[in-house]
């Protein structure tokens, strides 16, 4: 278990890290910035490459609600969600405490600002209002999974997955970065709003709900229906 949890601290650091890092670092930079695409293959990089590196370890969830799908589809023993979860958790606090320390090293450093966080309504990039953003997160998040159980079942070819995973993360964000700056993952939504607070902790209860409610959806769906012969 011990090996485990530290490839999904590392997975869940380096999405993290790397996604939210873009968005913040790289996205809006003076004439070269990478907006909203870079931000979005920088996000399915990062699963792409760590499924790569530690799946085979962990099974690669890096997100409490991928670990709550794959438990409900049986795919994923329920004594190890507790664990998995803080442990994910916990690296996404540390990914956005490292990205903290690099912003704040800017000679013209003034705040944070939105740090990458999620949100509706005025926190919302396109001011996408609560049942929209509700809405979307459920419906990706429930089409990440039915991916991830897909492409990651014994009658598919081995060794694929991590493309298939990483390029629908990469879809779900140039989606859905307008209406809740993408989520569909609780512990992406809580470390950088740890560190902004105020509407980006008030609203963080959706990024859990949301995504939970889709992937456990999800889950039913798989076992109940598309593994059935």
């Amino acid at each position: 278990m011990s090996k485990k949890l530290l490839a999904e601290f590392l997975g869940t650091f380096w999405l993290v890290f790397g996604g939210c890092g873009s968005a913040v670092l790289a996205a809006g930079f003076p004439e070269l910035g990478i907006g909203f695409t870079g931000v979005a293959l920088a996000f399915g990089l990062t699963v792409l490459t760590m499924a790569y590196a530690v799946g085979g370890i962990s099974g690669g969830h890096f997100n409490p609600a991928v670990s709550v799908g794959m438990m409900v589809a049986g795919r994923f023993d329920a004594k190890d969600l507790i664990p998995y979860v803080i442990t994910q958790v916990v690296a996404a606090i540390a990914a956005s405490a490292v990205l903290y320390v690099i912003v704040s090293g800017k000679a013209d450093f003034a705040g944070i600002g939105g740090f990458a966080t999620n949100g509706y309504d005025e926190a919302s990039p396109g001011k996408f209002g609560l049942g929209s953003a509700l809405l979307i997160e459920v419906v990706l998040t429930f089409g990440f999974l039915i991916v991830i159980l897909g492409s990651t079942h014994g009658r598919v070819p081995a060794g694929f997955a991590p493309i298939a995973i990483g390029l629908a993360l990469t879809l779900i964000h140039l989606i859905s970065i307008p209406v809740t700056n993408t989520s569909v993952n609780p512990a992406r939504s809580t470390g950088p709003a740890l560190f902004v607070g105020g509407v980006a902790l008030q609203q963080l209860w959706l990024f859990w709900v949301a995504p939970i409610v889709g992937a456990a959806l999800a889950g039913f769906v798989h076992k109940a229906v598309l593994e059935k012969d």
